[in-house]
């Protein structure tokens, strides 16, 4: 095995879900902005990267955020808060992505026209419910990439899906097409996170 992949495993194994955080330790905007941009490497449907970012480290308004999410230590404790939120009118960006790609050079002209015209047939004319499906599918392929970046740069994670998301979408004015889909508590854990098992893969896989 390589180098690489030892050290890709070691990162997985060592994440663990923190629900303790050094409430004094800080972390830059200009760092959490870098490990967004690497996490935005992951994939997304049609690559229309319906996701986006709402980071908050301001004290009062995590405070505010604990009072509809069951008041989790983590929440007030984490150097920050991102809030992963979903685009489910994503189809507004397919002239912006396809003709940046287009720009740089890895697609051409002719093919580039197909795919903008098959992505503006399929996605405003698909129901809600799909697109909101594919919002958070997405958004969980770059919540993840974003806990192992954070990871890897020594910093600790949990995801948490328990918050009321109506409450959160009123209290920060989301418009409507855009929907909170999980919270990422990212900061320095104060004590270890508890260990856990998985189902035996023989359980869960079948090879046909």
């Amino acid at each position: 095995m390589s180098q690489n992949y030892e050290e890709l495993l070691e990162v997985m194994h060592a994440r663990k879900s923190v629900r303790k955080f050094d409430p004094h330790y800080t972390i830059n905007k200009e760092e959490i902005t870098s490990m967004l941009e690497e996490a935005i490497s992951a994939p997304s449907s049609s690559n229309l990267q319906p996701w986006r970012f709402l980071v908050i480290q301001d004290r009062e308004l995590k405070k505010k955020i604990n009072r509809f999410s069951f008041n989790q230590e983590q929440i007030e404790t984490a150097s920050a808060i991102i809030a992963v939120i979903g685009d489910t009118e994503m189809y507004h960006n397919i002239d912006e992505i396809y003709l940046s790609n287009l720009a740089a050079g890895n697609i051409d002209e002719e093919h580039v026209q197909i795919q903008i015209q098959n992505a503006k047939a399929a996605y405003p004319n698909a129901p809600l419910e799909v697109r909101r499906n594919i919002a958070t599918f997405d958004a969980g392929l770059v919540s993840m990439q974003l806990m192992l970046i954070a990871k890897a740069r020594g910093y600790d994670t949990v995801p948490m899906g328990g918050f009321d998301k109506q409450q959160f979408a009123a209290s920060f004015e989301l418009e409507s097409r855009y929907e909170p889909l999980v919270l990422i508590a990212l900061g320095k854990a104060a004590s270890p996170a508890y260990g856990s098992t998985r189902l035996p893969i023989d359980s869960i896989t079948t090879y046909m």
